[in-house]
């Protein structure tokens, strides 16, 4: 029982204790019945199920009972018994209504089912009322708990990596800046560039696009620690793979070479997905009846498969034999796309794969160089339906190898100084990956748009809740 004598409806729908009084608050979905009784369904978002309500029509005031609507929001007071229906184990025998508040049935924009995704998106502030949504962002609570959960577990410390930052983790892409300055007329330099000297933080500063760097710090005095927090990309991409604001989960270990990294991503996803299907069951069961009947099998298949070992190498010499036909051209020395990762995948393996050993010209400036002098120890965790989930290497720890490789890209060393020390003072093999925490919400959920899995998608043009 909750504040104010409220019971949690999830809560309700499992009591056993009948005949009891009880008080339940929520919105109502519906309202069905005739002159007589009334049948109203609650929801509080604690569950995807609602309970219904049983209203004696001749007990209650009239005008009462016209405004409970479709949006409304009551107290329900009454006894919990049995349901006589099908679809419901209990049901609440009203004896009070307080009405909360009113949802005209002209203007409430959810009078109706059935909206589409995109509608619903112009109305964020809403849509977490539909059954979709509420299921939606109870799966997103119960992954983020279970982030938290297996980490904890496993001894790893939790980082707070900052928002605002100097640099750029492996050039992602354009950032967002951040400034005090008036936009209209900037301080600038003899040269006419905006003279960063003079803001708040002294140099140029950005959203961060990962905690990667900073969480590498952290990893080599704590051993092991993780991050989950928000990051930010300010490309102009409208795609339904693409936000300018997500979130992210980065692990970062010293004493840890690229096996034990493959090991732990192979591990931790399966963790999580083992606990949706174990906590999360009623709300992937209506997704996947209204969105993808495939979704819990394709879960199912993830836990009950060793994950495949492949080497970028091999990788392409299958790709470029399958004789399939890809839009993407295949070729050593080219990054793979979703249709190249999923191929691997759904048809030649039938198993989740971890790709390893990539070209060093395609990867980041920071992974590990392999003594061949042509590729890095990265790792890429590929699924099916969404290719690449999570992309991680083994750091270089060699100070030499880092500076020159630095000097190879154009990286100057004074705004990396504070990295490079890390391999100056007590350096240690190190590994780590990162795991976009909406692009794992759009495996779980099967979900088709990655603005379907954050409350509040930031896109272009798009900020408006």
């Amino acid at each position: 029982m909750l504040r104010g004598g409220r019971t949690k409806i999830a809560t309700l729908l499992g009591a056993k204790e009948l005949g009891r009084e009880v008080v339940a608050k929520g919105w109502v979905r519906t309202k069905r019945g005739n002159k007589n009784i009334a049948f109203v369904a609650l929801n509080d978002g604690s569950t995807i199920h609602n309970i219904q309500v049983v209203v004696d029509v001749a007990q209650f005031d009239e005008e009462l009972l016209r405004s409970v609507t479709t949006g409304a929001c009551l107290k329900v007071t009454g006894t919990l018994v049995e349901s006589l229906g099908s679809g419901q184990p209990v049901e609440i025998q009203a004896t009070a209504i307080e009405l909360y508040g009113t949802a005209d049935p002209e203007t409430y924009p959810l009078q109706k089912k059935g909206h589409s995704l995109e509608f619903l998106r112009e109305i964020a502030h809403l849509r977490p009322r539909t059954n979709t949504f509420g299921a939606v962002l109870r799966v997103r609570h119960a992954m983020a708990f279970a982030i938290h959960n297996y980490f904890n577990e496993h001894g790893f410390v939790y980082l707070h990596t900052p928002i605002i930052t100097g640099s750029d983790a492996e050039g992602a892409g354009q950032m967002f800046s951040v400034t005090t300055f008036d936009i209209e007329a900037p301080p600038r330099d003899e040269q006419g560039q905006i003279d960063f000297t003079k803001d708040f933080f002294g140099k140029h500063c950005n959203l961060t696009v990962s905690g990667q760097l900073e969480g590498e710090l952290g990893a080599m005095a704590l051993s092991e620690i993780y991050t989950f927090g928000p990051t930010f990309r300010a490309e102009n991409s409208n795609t339904p793979r693409h936000l300018a604001e997500f979130w992210m989960i980065e692990p970062e270990m010293a004493f840890c070479e690229i096996e034990d990294n493959m090991n732990l991503a192979e591990d931790f996803l399966k963790y999580l997905i083992t606990y949706a299907l174990t906590h999360c069951r009623d709300d992937l069961e209506f997704l996947a009846k209204m969105y993808d009947e495939e979704l819990i099998p394709r879960l199912q298949f993830v836990v009950g498969n060793d994950f495949v070992r492949l080497d970028y190498a091999e990788g392409i010499e299958i790709l470029m034999a399958s004789g399939q036909k890809f839009e993407f051209p295949v070729s050593w020395g080219l990054d793979l796309q979703s249709e190249h990762e999923r191929y691997l995948v759904e048809k030649h393996f039938r198993k989740p794969v971890i790709l390893t050993n990539y070209p060093r010209e395609i990867k980041a400036f920071y992974m590990k160089q392999n003594d061949d002098g042509k590729t890095v120890r990265a790792m890429d965790v590929l699924f099916p339906k969404i290719g690449e989930i999570i992309g991680g290497s083994q750091r270089e720890e060699s100070l030499e190898k880092l500076t020159a490789r630095c000097a190879e890209l154009g990286i100057p060393e004074k705004d990396v100084w504070w990295y490079l020390d890390t391999r100056r003072f007590g350096t240690a093999p190190h590994s780590g990956f990162g795991l976009g925490f909406e692009r794992l919400l759009l495996f779980v959920t099967g979900m088709a748009n990655i603005r379907d899995v954050i409350p509040f998608p930031r896109t272009p043009k798009n900020a408006e809740f």
